[in-house]
């Protein structure tokens, strides 16, 4: 269902009315304007040429395997947040459409049972995820979704039948879980046998260092080998949990947002706590525990090795992601910051360990990404910090993920990481303000100029960010129209490929935030928007938004009207789920303010030109009045992560966190 529209949309919000003209329009509103009218023709054309009517991707074929759920989601990861941030009011209900008909196509191809996976590992279902999570946070009134975020959560507390869970050991029980529990082994594709004939894995070397008779690729070319390795993956790789589990604590965060169940918030406390106890008493962050509870248990006591961690097949991509996600649910449902020294630690490991060096002078997992992402700048020495441990020690060097310490610093606003931040941008060895013509499935990796543009060194950013998002579009576009593989012959990656719906940079310069953490991440974000003419979430038809600053005391974004007949009226919140808290807002210019409508005392104060006025807000919430051709920046005082988030957001929250 969408939102209600005969909600009363102003009463208790205070509001500012701007009066600046705004002259020439920026060349940056314009050009956000007109990215989002693209992206509306893009998502449509993805729709017709890619999907059936009920809303299942066009594909033919079966899958026998436990993997490919997620590539199936994947094509429509971001469309909720392009409805979040203002895209087409059609965009809602189409993609409930294609999240119910793929969930209908996966489960006729025997990947999930009542609507949820059936049990693989956390680093894919993560990303399956972000579209469900995206559909929650942009209609939380709808009743069918609030239920099926509460069916799914409740599959990972304890004394639930699925058995995903034991309290005792505080453990997920498989590195493969889901609607049918946890599932032995990693299924019949390695589990029976683990050869030499996958050339997409080769890359990532040896699962498992030390079965006898294994010490290189090409040992696996011997069957009986083959069926050794397959066998002790199957008993070792297959057992116990896994630090990526860690992501399945938004899901849980997903469902407490609705109604603050403490089941959900007592659960991922102690999960998380779990995991930080043991990162603590072992000096590292681990990647593997037994059933018992012990770190190392199939894996001789180390604390590297387990599936999706530090050795196999991506290291600090997988457990940094999932520590990432961990610590933030926890912050989010406790109220506290301390859970961030799960996310630093994975983070510090690699730091410590960085040595300076080309892309590609050793064989790295990555160089297909870095080379891309750096282009030129690949050719000269950068800082290389390592991804993965195994039993020779440190290896697979690679520029590091900036990313994740966005996110690390992002989040908490903590000075130590904005320390880690800068010292990563010292010695990154390549321009962090250029920026760079790339797109992978994730739809980031332009963190680094953003970055530069937020600390006052890169203003031309929401310019050149958004005229590269334009081409990104078109490049789809066209591969798109130029596809013509039958149903029974595309690549499952194939729709993530064409997906022409591009949000990174519109989440960066509307909402102020890094793009989602794509292994499993909640959408959030400094700053949110309500039309408040059509009573739905996202910026107006006509205006455009740019935050300029982020710091842990506030905020500046500018908004601007573009259009010469129409008044805009919206809503800006202080983030996704209401959990900042607006003490004042400032701003400058011929401007003048409504205290609170509706109240016998309203008035108006004309300013004089440039003076600045201010308004005392002590709420989640303020109502902005846009005339025709106007403009206003706003500087917001806050406090961040003060009251308690939610997906239901009274207008102005009185109560603090807990």
């Amino acid at each position: 269902m969408t939102p209600d529209p005969k909600t009363d949309a102003t009463a208790g919000v205070p509001a500012i009315t701007a009066t600046t003209p705004s002259g020439p329009p920026p060349s940056w509103a314009v050009l956000q304007r007109r990215l989002f009218d693209d992206l509306d023709t893009a998502w449509r054309t993805f729709r017709d040429r890619c999907t059936e009517p009920d809303g299942r991707l066009r594909h033919q074929g079966t899958i026998d395997d436990r993997d490919g759920a997620d590539d199936f989601y994947e094509a429509f990861f971001n469309w909720p947040a392009l409805y979040q941030l203002g895209g087409a009011d059609d965009l809602l209900p189409a993609v409930k459409l294609h999240w119910e008909g793929v969930t209908v196509q996966l489960t006729e191809l025997g990947l999930s049972t009542d609507e949820f996976e059936r049990g693989y590992d956390w680093f894919h279902q993560g990303e399956a995820l972000l579209m469900f999570y995206g559909i929650c946070a942009a209609d939380p009134a709808d009743e069918t979704f609030r239920r099926r975020a509460v069916r799914f959560a409740e599959q990972y507390l304890p004394g639930s039948p699925t058995g995903n869970y034991d309290e005792h050991a505080r453990v997920v029980r498989a590195p493969h879980n889901g609607a049918d529990g946890p599932r032995p082994g990693l299924g019949p594709q390695w589990d029976d046998g683990f050869g030499s004939d996958q050339p997409g894995m080769r890359v990532y070397g040896l699962p498992l260092q030390d079965v006898p008779g294994i010490t290189t690729w090409k040992d696996l070319d011997d069957p009986a080998l083959a069926t050794r390795m397959g066998h002790a993956m199957r008993d070792r790789l297959g057992r116990g949990d896994t630090a990526v589990n860690l992501a399945a604590t938004a899901l849980a965060v997903n469902a407490w947002l609705y109604d603050h169940d403490p089941r959900f918030s007592s659960w991922v406390t102690d999960y998380v706590d779990a995991w930080r106890s043991r990162s603590s008493a072992g000096g590292a962050m681990p990647d593997n525990v037994g059933l018992s509870g012990t770190v190392g248990e199939y894996h001789g006591g180390r604390w590297f090795g387990g599936h999706y961690g530090w050795t196999w097949p991506h290291g600090v991509h997988s457990v940094g992601a999932a520590a990432l996600v961990g610590a933030i649910s926890a912050c989010m449902v406790g109220g506290d910051l301390a859970p961030l020294d799960l996310a630093r630690r994975p983070l510090d490991q690699v730091w410590d360990q960085r040595r300076t060096g080309l892309v590609g002078e050793e064989e790295a997992s990555q160089d297909h990404t870095w080379k891309p992402l750096l282009q030129e700048e690949a050719e000269h020495p950068v800082s290389l910090l390592p991804t993965r441990i195994g039993l020779q020690g440190w290896f697979d060097y690679q520029p590091a993920q900036v990313a994740y310490w966005t996110w690390l610093w992002w989040y908490g606003m903590q000075d130590e990481d904005r320390a880690r931040l800068d010292a990563l941008r010292d010695v990154a060895g390549y321009d962090w303000r250029a920026v760079r013509a790339f797109r992978g499935k994730e739809e980031a990796g332009h963190e680094p100029p953003w970055l530069a543009y937020l600390a006052g060194d890169n203003p031309d950013y929401p310019e050149q960010a958004l005229r590269l998002a334009l081409a990104q579009v078109a490049r789809r576009m066209a591969l798109i129209a130029a596809d013509d593989a039958a149903p029974d012959e595309i690549d499952l990656h194939w729709w993530q490929r064409l997906n022409p719906v591009v949000t990174e940079v519109l989440t960066q310069l509307t909402t102020g935030a890094p793009q989602t953490i794509y292994n499993g991440g909640l959408p959030l974000a400094r700053l949110r928007y309500t039309d408040l003419d059509r009573s739905r979430p996202g910026l107006p038809a006509d205006v455009a938004a740019l935050v300029e600053s982020l710091d842990p005391t506030g905020t500046t974004v500018r908004l601007v009207n573009l259009s010469v007949l129409e008044t805009r009226r919206l809503r800006l919140r202080a983030g996704t789920f209401g959990e900042h808290l607006i003490t004042s807002a400032r701003w400058a210019g011929a401007a003048s303010h409504d205290a609170y409508p509706g109240d016998a005392h309203d008035y108006r104060i004309p300013a004089p030109e440039h003076a600045e006025r201010s308004l005392d807000v002590g709420g989640n919430s303020v109502d902005i009045t846009l005339p025709p051709g106007h403009e206003i920046r706003l500087v917001l005082d806050l406090r961040l992560n003060t009251l308690r988030p939610s997906h239901h957001l009274p207008a102005q929250p009185s109560r603090s966190h807990l």
